[in-house]
């Protein structure tokens, strides 16, 4: 298994998880993902790359310095966490991890999304 493989299933263990990828931000490819196969991770990994897109093109608008660490989406059902890689290996690339908002813990899940993350390499 690689170690992306290995990571993507480190996230699904997480209490809550219904879906993960690790997606390039410019093309919205995901280049692992897991999860139910009633969810469609292809269609959301595009759509999400859309969003990174343009927070990324309106902090650079408004002149903002920094990056952008985690983008949360909260549903009726469902979290969608993003969190955005940073390090020179991993740059242009986010983790996008889907939560059942009744069965997940959404603070242990973020910590355990950030420790999964930093330890991401290609």
């Amino acid at each position: 298994m690689s170690q992306l493989d290995t990571s993507i299933q480190e996230l699904l263990s997480i209490e809550g998880a219904t879906g993960a990828a690790l997606v390039d931000i410019s093309s919205g490819m995901a280049l692992a993902s897991g999860g139910s196969p009633g969810f469609d991770l292809t269609v959301a990994a595009a759509g999400n790359s859309n969003v990174v897109r343009a927070k990324l093109k309106t902090m650079n608008d408004l002149g903002l310095n920094g990056n952008i660490e985690d983008i949360m989406i909260t549903l009726s059902s469902q979290y969608h966490l993003i969190n955005v890689l940073n390090t020179s290996e991993t740059s242009g690339l986010f983790v996008y991890l889907v939560l059942d908002r009744n069965t997940a813990n959404l603070a242990l899940a973020r910590h355990k999304l950030n420790a999964i993350s930093g330890r991401i390499s290609l």
